[in-house]
């Protein structure tokens, strides 16, 4: 399987109801469950790449749409947006895969959430692995101590403000700046276009750090699993120090891969490095209980 133009037409769609919000994701292939949470402002094809190659090498593959996006339920109160509710999707997702666990790949907030979901229900994770977005305790200690990504961390800022939606510059958003294929865009152009704005900025409005910034005097739960971190050290979101004492945060072992040159969508921007690297560290790590 390869990743085309057609992915849509390769993939099983499907849906799962949680707490009466639809939840949609589409599958592909067959085998040890893996599932991938896109983040800010994506859908789950922004796995195009990634799924096939999956999915050949005998995983089955299953991208979801967060909620607030494309084909999934949107949800009017920002309380439908807390984390414990985002982390329950996933879980949702999972048992209508017929598992109880998978391995998770997360990118920005499918990042995010992909942490929070190792932490606070590790008996759904079997491998864990986040693109971009440091560690929520990471995260948390540089917007503290760190003026440079306190700076790049000023769109957060503007999106948990209430009526920001009218003031950001949505033609740029939602056209996929990043993606280098004219069809890939005008898929993504059309997925965002079903999606609901107020939505889309909940996420933050509801769990991003706010100022002033603190670093919390009680230590999360540690990761259980072992942990593969990629993020591209062109990365505008996030800074490199964000990632630096990963490994204190989890029980087993732990890879943080450093692409030079790599954007903060590396799962688009260098497809087949974050896939072969993906691969390469599944296959070793199959027997993570």
């Amino acid at each position: 399987m390869q990743a085309t133009d057609d992915l849509d037409a390769q993939v099983t769609h499907g849906y799962v109801d949680h707490d009466g919000v639809k939840i949609h994701y589409a599958s592909l292939g067959a085998g040890p469950l893996v599932v991938l949470i896109h983040g800010f402002p994506d859908y789950w094809e922004t796995w195009r790449a990634q799924m096939p190659a999956l999915a050949a090498a005998g995983y089955r593959a299953v991208a979801l749409d967060l909620r607030g996006y494309n084909l999934s339920d949107k949800p009017a109160e920002d309380a439908a947006y807390a984390m414990s509710v985002l982390i329950g999707d996933v879980v949702a997702v999972i048992h209508a895969c017929g598992e109880e666990r998978a391995t998770i790949i997360g990118h920005d907030w499918g990042g995010i959430i992909a942490w929070q979901l190792a932490m606070y229900v590790p008996s759904a994770v079997a491998r864990l692995v986040v693109l971009s977005t440091p560690h929520p305790a990471l995260l948390a200690r540089e917007l503290a101590t760190n003026a440079e990504m306190q700076r790049r961390s000023q769109y957060a800022q503007d999106f948990q403000e209430h009526g920001a939606s009218p003031r950001l510059p949505w033609e740029t958003v939602l056209t996929g700046p990043w993606l280098k294929d004219s069809a890939a865009r005008a898929r993504h152009t059309a997925a965002l276009a079903r999606s609901d704005r107020t939505a889309m900025l909940a996420y933050y409005r509801v769990n991003y750090p706010r100022p002033p910034y603190a670093i919390s005097d009680t230590p999360p739960p540690k990761i259980a699993v072992s942990t593969l971190v990629i993020y591209g050290l062109g990365d505008s979101a996030f800074v490199p120090e964000s990632h630096e004492g990963t490994w204190r945060y989890v029980e087993r072992d732990t890879t943080v891969c450093m692409l030079p040159g790599g954007g903060h969508f590396i799962q688009a921007e260098a497809a087949d490095f974050v896939s072969n690297t993906v691969l390469g560290w599944l296959a070793t790590h199959r027997d993570t209980p």
